[in-house]
């Protein structure tokens, strides 16, 4: 077959072959990164209404809390000048401290204006006509009511009502308490979120009716939406979900992230311009498929000059693939050595710092805890004066040995020789009561080993070890606190007589939101 077809002819199979591979590479990974990109695209919709459910649920749970509150003030205290008068002075209070309350207000059982937020109250206006209104009066349910959107006749700003019904002493209808929800509120952290040119957010109720949506247009609030693909999708199960799917309202095409509120007949959508999110993908490919395509022909031109080059660049390619394999494995060698404790075997004081760092930072990006357990040989110099440093050698190593099979083995987790018999163990992710549990096995493992010790009271080799977590904040936290709170409890370890697992408090926790529990080792 060699002697057939001259050298040429394989070369230019070659090359062929080449260019194709070339192309059918591209276009696999510019499908797999635009894949990505729609991925990329449902985690940021899916965050997206995430938060809009949460910050839609915590306002109108507080709207709803003050509500309650105020109905039970009536139903208890009623409705004599002096009770009215301190339901006033609650609700101004409550309002001053609500941002996205526009007003609180009470009914009696006709719709008149009993007290509210007010300076004045308006006797001659009657509320018996809206629909909140209606509904508690023909339902004797006690539930919260988050009505439909209307303009306040007090403000004239378009407001979500959020309503319970008054009970009288023998359970008839004794009126309504209203806390309208300024949609203002809403609108203001809708805009605040970036979903770019085209993308959209809204929030509707449980019937299809839309409550607000960016981009914003007071035309469409109200506006019943039961027929459209985005109602039709999350009805089946009132779960949250993502789709594709066409807005009728702009007929814009989005990646749609719905998700129902916790307490309330209510489910936002976060929706992202498919187009939109792809225009850059777009860019990127044609251009890289332009460079692929050039390259190709560069290739096809240039195979016929090159062949006579393939012997000798082979030869060439060879040495150098095996000088760079050999550099490559002495550099390996020389690296696992210059990060590995020779006595031990642990990772060494060099390695030990570089991952403390870096599992620091990524403690202080996740807000999780990191917990460090630092170790010492009890007695261990007498043990060296009594036996001898080869004696003690072989201690250490026994020692290390018992922390390493008793030590998790997830990423990031490390074992380390700190400095002479100190020992150090870097457990990410584990809170105060897993780093103690890790460091009492190792602590039984290393009594268990029953190494004679003439000198220490307990007449076997045991250790003491100090723990410390701490959740880093930026600006706050440095590593080293992290080391010297482990520190300071080994050495109350220590002054509470060794062989023993001491514990510092966890050293810092944001409190803007619980963190998500850690995993307990």
């Amino acid at each position: 077959m060699h002697r057939r077809f001259p050298i040429v002819f394989w070369a230019r199979v070659f090359v062929g072959v080449v260019c194709l591979a070339l192309v059918a590479i591209d276009g696999w990974r510019s499908w797999t990164a635009r894949a990505e990109r729609l991925l990329e695209m449902e985690r940021a919709t899916f965050n997206l209404a995430r938060a809009m459910a949460q910050q839609a649920d915590d306002s109108i749970k507080a709207a709803d809390t003050s509500v309650a509150e105020l109905v039970e003030r009536i139903e208890v205290d009623g409705l004599g000048e002096a009770a009215l008068a301190r339901l006033h002075t609650r609700m101004v209070a409550q309002v001053a401290n609500l941002p996205q309350l526009g007003g609180l207000f009470a009914y009696d059982e006709q719709g008149r204006w009993l007290v509210n937020s007010r300076p004045l109250l308006n006797a001659t206006l009657n509320n018996a006509d809206r629909e909140y209104f209606r509904h508690h009066r023909s339902h004797p349910g006690r539930a919260a009511y988050v009505g439909l959107p209307v303009v306040s006749r007090s403000t004239g700003q378009w407001i979500i009502p959020v309503s319970r019904r008054i009970d009288k002493p023998d359970g008839g209808f004794g009126g309504v308490v209203l806390a309208t929800v300024d949609l203002d509120h809403f609108r203001r952290f809708y805009q605040s979120l970036d979903v770019g040119r085209h993308g959209a957010v809204a929030l509707f109720n449980n019937a299809g009716v839309l409550l607000l949506r960016r981009p914003f247009d007071d035309a469409t609030i109200g506006q019943d939406l039961r027929g459209s693909n985005l109602y039709a999708a999350f009805m089946p199960q009132r779960l949250a979900g993502s789709a594709s799917l066409l807005s009728p309202l702009d007929g814009q095409v989005r990646l749609n992230s719905y998700r129902p509120l916790q307490h309330y007949p209510l489910f936002v959508t976060a929706a992202l311009s498919r187009d939109e999110m792809l225009a850059q993908w777009r860019r990127d490919t044609f251009l890289r498929s332009l460079g692929v395509l050039l390259l190709a022909a560069m290739l096809g031109l240039f195979g016929q000059r090159l062949v006579r080059q393939i012997g000798l660049r082979e030869r060439a390619e060879g040495e150098l693939r095996a000088a760079r394999d050999a550099l490559e494995q002495v550099n390996r060698t020389l690296e696992r050595q210059a990060m590995q404790d020779g006595l031990t075997g642990l990772a060494n004081r060099r390695q030990f710092d570089v991952t403390l760092g870096n599992e620091f930072s990524r403690a202080m990006r996740y807000q999780h805890l990191l917990a460090f357990v630092m170790v010492d040989v009890d007695y261990f110099k007498q043990y060296n004066d009594e036996y001898g440093h080869s004696k003690g050698d072989d201690c250490l190593r026994a020692v290390c040995a018992q922390i390493r099979a008793q030590t998790p083995k997830r990423p990031g987790d490390l074992t380390a020789r700190y400095g002479g018999e100190e020992l150090a163990i870097l457990l990410p992710d584990t809170d105060l009561a897993g780093a103690h549990a890790v460091a009492e096995r190792v602590r039984a493992a290393v009594e268990a080993l029953q190494l004679p010790h003439a000198a220490s009271p307990f007449g076997v080799v045991t250790i003491s070890a100090g723990v410390a977590t701490l959740m880093p904040q930026r600006d706050v936290h440095l590593a080293g606190m992290l080391v010297d709170a482990a520190d300071q409890a080994l050495y109350g370890a220590k002054s509470d007589g060794r062989n023993r697992v001491a514990r510092a408090p966890v050293l810092a926790r944001l409190a803007t939101e619980p963190p998500p529990p850690p995993r307990t080792t």
